[in-house]
């Protein structure tokens, strides 16, 4: 899908950092109305002051894009993030500022699949310490005995696109591949060839383990001291994800032990790394975020962004957006707040569920249903797939959706409820239902008034601990102590019970993550029915 508004073309100014490929580059400067300035490794203000009069920023990786920039750079109108993740641009700044921000979400699909590959083809067969050997002037034939790919199990968690693309490979060296992954559909998963299990069954079986997820609150430590306890002795672990879904120093205990075989990670909770307790073990090898550092991919995406951009600025069309549907910006402006709102809204629902997803409905009520919902549809299931996907966006969403078998409907009712406009997300898996209703507070401010039937209203902003509990005295207040004596600040708290002892439904907002064994001594707690912490 794509948008068309009516944009000048007179003397277009794009700022290119962080050594975009050189086609890029080229391909900017060489359309009619555009001029280019690349600049690498530029300061905070150094930054700044070149963006000023710039139309479009173009970055890598390296270069912050903070929301102190946007409000200091008024004419700046599109930011181009060569690459898949967005972590280092503010979005809701950008948003809020009216700044389009795109990505290239398919560019180096391959690149990070065969690096992949390569680092398990790696740990098998021993050829970092083989080669570092060797070149200290050694022959140490009998040191470093392999074992082969072919016959072994391997586990991948997350089958998005990345994860696809290495299990096809991992086929082809004739392994069984498990796939743990809740937004893909059975029939997708036989497609594709591999088996879906939950976690603690691929834990349990799995040879070698490999993620392809984003970080979220729910992926941080995923692979630590309690899962790794899980796993079959002599397993091999490969990161070429994110930093931070593997414990990196549950990792070393675990290496050490030998419980853990062998590891490989491209990436770490905090880049650069130059110094880990891990680089001294004779069965650790790592690279440094080379994951889609090839020369084709390179290539591939910055003449991707580089286009995207001239085609935004030149003719108004939007493509691979993270934070605008493909709508005409006039329009856009009226339904921005209910975009928020239902991205938010759709990022709980999906967070607060368990289970395989099978289906989305969204339901309409009240003035919202008289308007064009259709990108509101598509926000919030972008929403729903944000904290398992790491390059949704609002052009992808419903095809990403549609590949894994999940079922999108919308319904609409003019109907007065106690809103003007109520929307309601429900989600349901091969576990059961969740739904959540949402509106907007002073046609601005996003709330979540309804989870799963209990009435409330709590500012959807930041991070949330959400928690289900017998209605007795004394659960909150315990809750708020420990929350307290961890220096976890509540900024809001709201509370829905069925009645008078039943069960209630909580949500408190906090200025910062909560520790994991805290939220799970919150999920210890007598009368305690279940605890989350989200992320909207």
């Amino acid at each position: 899908m794509t948008s068309q508004v009516d944009l000048p073309v007179s003397r277009i100014r794009v700022l290119v950092t962080d050594n975009l490929a050189q086609k890029g580059v080229d391909l900017i400067r060489q359309t009619a109305g555009f001029e280019v300035e690349a600049q690498n490794k530029l300061s905070p203000e150094a930054l700044k002051d070149l963006c000023r009069d710039a139309d479009a920023l173009i970055v890598r990786s390296a270069t912050r894009v903070t929301a102190d920039l946007f409000a200091a750079t008024p004419r700046l109108k599109v930011v181009g993030r060569a690459g898949v993740g967005v972590d280092n641009v503010d979005v809701e700044a950008a948003t809020a500022r009216g700044v389009v921000v795109m990505n290239t979400p398919g560019g180096n699909t391959i690149s990070a699949a065969e690096h992949t590959l390569s680092m398990l083809l790696s740990l098998a067969k021993h050829i970092p310490q083989a080669t570092a050997s060797m070149k200290s002037g050694k022959w140490e034939k009998g040191k470093f005995l392999s074992v082969e790919l072919s016959g072994k199990i391997l586990g991948i968690i997350g089958v998005g696109r990345i994860g696809s693309e290495v299990a096809r490979r991992a086929k082809g060296f004739n392994m069984r591949v498990l796939a743990f992954d809740p937004f893909i559909s059975a029939e997708a998963a036989q497609a594709l060839g591999v088996e879906l299990v939950d976690l603690a069954e691929l834990y349990r079986q799995a040879d070698f383990i490999t993620m392809h997820t984003p970080l979220t609150p729910e992926t941080r430590n995923m692979i630590s001291a309690p899962t790794i306890a899980q796993m079959k002795d002599g397993v091999r672990i490969v990161n070429c994800a994110r930093g931070g879904i593997v414990n990196e120093t549950d990792l070393y205990a675990a290496l050490v032990s030998g419980k853990v075989a062998g590891a490989a990670l491209d990436v770490f909770a905090e880049e650069p790394t130059t110094d880990s307790p891990l680089f001294g073990l004779p069965n650790f090898i790592s690279t440094p975020h080379l994951g889609a550092a090839s020369e084709e991919a390179q290539e591939a995406v910055a003449v991707e962004i580089a286009q995207q951009v001239i085609d935004y600025l030149q003719k108004g069309i939007i493509r691979n957006a993270v934070n605008a549907p493909s709508v005409p910006l006039e329009v856009l402006r009226t339904l921005q707040p209910y975009l928020t709102l239902v991205q938010k809204l759709g990022r709980l629902a999906s967070q607060l569920s368990e289970g395989r997803l099978a289906e989305i409905h969204l339901g309409y009520r009240g003035e919202i249903a008289s308007l064009d919902c259709i990108p509101l549809t598509v926000a919030s299931v972008k929403g729903v797939l944000d904290p398992i996907h790491d390059s949704v966006n609002m052009v992808n969403a419903m095809a990403i959706a549609k590949g894994r078998g999940i079922r999108v409907i919308e319904s609409k009712s003019t109907e007065a409820t106690d809103f003007a406009s109520l929307i309601t997300i429900t989600l349901q898996t091969d576990k059961g239902k969740t739904e959540t209703a949402g509106t907007l507070f002073s046609r601005q401010d996003p709330r979540v008034v309804d989870i799963d039937g209990f009435r409330l209203e709590a500012v959807l902003d930041g991070y949330l601990l959400v928690f289900s509990n017998l209605d007795v005295p004394g659960v909150i207040g315990r809750i708020g102590t420990l929350l307290g004596q961890n220096s976890v600040n509540i900024a809001g708290m709201q509370l829905g019970r069925e009645k008078r002892g039943g069960r209630a439904v909580s949500i408190v907002n906090v200025d910062d993550p909560i520790p994991a064994p805290v939220l799970d001594e919150i999920r210890r707690m007598p009368n305690i029915v279940y605890a989350k912490l989200v992320r909207v």
